[in-house]
């Protein structure tokens, strides 16, 4: 190997274990550290399927090391809740909080004793696949969201089945819930963290599989936070005082007094512009009283339509709490969404989010917050080591891996 090669892998390992000490801090014992260094490092630089015996060889680690990869994941008892949280304000550290939003992640699935393996229709195929479904937070930096935090849907039988659930280590506290809780709670997470997470406005789509995006956007206004939420065309909301009309906002965009049009200009393939049509309700909306805010306070809103161009599809709604926002900029606000479901397809491909080859609850929170450090350390630090060619990327980390298990052989790396 060259000695630039070498000079290389030596950046990378300063680098990685600077970022290990900013994000893995909370563990308090510096064995479960080096395993979390060696975890990453391996999700980092291992080609292809990225299980604990793949790394281990990749890696060129010393015998038994798979085996501690896996403990590290499955047996080990660190809270992975403070790393996350260190996780996040590492990002915010480094680039400039731009919104909050959530993604879904569906992860195939063999069989029906991986923890949360359920039956679901994957609504980008349309079809019903045996899978893990996880619900993900992300913090939007401008072009680029990370993955912060992850609950695990637990539907069906992981619910109320007791042998299922001891077997998979579920906490008593965990239990099935819609997914509008898991966003609340998210919320409640960001705005109880100390020290503080970000603050920055939530960016939600409210259309797909949530049962109460009233409820929703009232949770998100008890707690102070602004939002811009899509919606589908029922959503009810109430308009006027002292006594307030129901509506739509689909029936209410379709009243020609009560909307001002605007056009934006949007980049055209190949090349060039086109004119994106929205319309913006002049006056104010409240929620539906269903989700109404239970404070007694009432709040008002506006509501963004955005039409297709060629008028081929159905016309988008949103629903913001900034109201002194330009539509541009709440427009923008709202592409964080596709950002976050690109990173959600980048974990898939490059991250080995589908990975996880154990059963258990806390190891699948414990492999998903490797995998989101691994995320957040390729796309901050730059990891140049990983950007060359896939042989002398991985001659390099082989040398790296194997100079850093020879240093750390005689400390006692149990997980």
């Amino acid at each position: 190997m060259s000695s630039m090669g070498v000079s290389v892998a030596a950046g990378d390992r300063e680098r990685i274990q600077t970022f290990v000490e900013s994000v893995f801090n909370p563990l308090h014992r510096a064995e479960q550290r080096r395993w979390a260094r060696a975890y990453l490092w391996g999700l980092l630089h291992t080609p292809g399927k990225k299980t604990p015996r793949r790394m281990a060889e990749a890696g060129l680690l010393p015998a038994g090391a798979a085996h501690g990869l896996h403990q590290f994941i499955n047996s080990s008892t660190w809270s992975w809740e403070p790393v996350r949280r260190a996780l996040g304000r590492t990002i915010a550290a480094h680039r400039p909080a731009y919104a909050w939003t959530v993604a879904d992640l569906l992860i195939p699935k063999q069989g029906e004793h991986s923890v949360g393996v359920h039956r679901r229709l994957d609504q980008a195929t349309g079809r019903t696949i045996n899978c893990q479904r996880g619900v993900g937070l992300f913090l939007a930096t401008g072009t680029r969201c990370f993955p912060v935090d992850w609950s695990l849907v637990l539907d069906g039988a992981w619910d109320w089945d007791d042998l299922r659930r001891r077997r998979a280590r579920i906490p008593e506290a965990e239990t099935g819930r819609p997914v509008g809780a898991f966003v609340l709670g998210f919320a409640a997470g960001v705005t109880a963290a100390e020290p503080p997470l970000p603050e920055a406005p939530w960016v939600l789509n409210l259309t797909q599989r949530c049962d109460d995006a009233s409820g929703v956007m009232a949770g998100l206004a008890r707690r102070g936070l602004d939002f811009v939420c899509e919606v589908d065309s029922g959503q009810i909301v109430l308009v006027g005082r002292p006594a307030p009309r129901v509506t739509t906002v689909g029936e209410l965009m379709e009243e020609p007094h009560a909307r001002q049009p605007h056009a934006l200009m949007r980049p055209a393939e190949p090349g060039g512009s086109r004119a994106v049509r929205v319309n913006v309700y002049t006056g104010a909306v409240r929620l539906s009283q269903r989700g109404a805010a239970k404070d007694g306070v009432s709040r008002t809103y506006h509501v963004l339509e955005q039409l297709s161009a060629d008028g081929g599809q159905p016309a988008r709604y949103w629903i913001t709490s900034l109201m002194s926002r330009g539509v541009e900029e709440v427009l923008a606000l709202a592409r964080s969404q596709a950002t976050a479901r690109a990173t959600v397809a980048a974990l898939r491909e490059g991250f080995g989010v589908l990975d996880f080859e154990g059963r258990s609850f806390p190891g699948w929170h414990h492999h998903m917050t490797m995998v989101s450090a691994a995320y957040a350390y390729r796309h901050l630090y730059g990891a140049p080591g990983a950007l060359r060619a896939p042989a002398a990327r991985l001659s390099a980390a082989r040398a790296d891996t194997a100079g850093y298990w020879a240093d750390a052989g005689a400390k006692g790396l149990g997980a």
